[in-house]
């Protein structure tokens, strides 16, 4: 149970901190490499989705560190 929670944590971390990285700084940030940054529609657009995702990674990522700290 707790490797399988190490495992979602070390998971959930690595998205948290790259869905953080894809968010523009008042230009385009790293999303804007190569273009991608408008391939999903409008920037508003993009930059909606990807708080939702942040959001949700933030989420699991807290919930599981408060199960880890529960869980000896």
């Amino acid at each position: 149970m707790k490797g399988l929670l190490i495992l979602v944590q070390i998971f959930s971390a690595v998205s948290l901190v790259i869905m953080v990285l894809l968010h523009s700084a008042k230009g385009e940030g790293l999303g804007g490499i190569g273009g991608s940054a408008r391939l999903f529609g409008t920037p508003k657009g993009l930059e909606e989705g990807l708080d939702r995702i942040t959001w949700g990674c933030a989420i699991v990522f807290l919930v599981v560190s408060l199960l880890l700290a529960i869980v000896k």
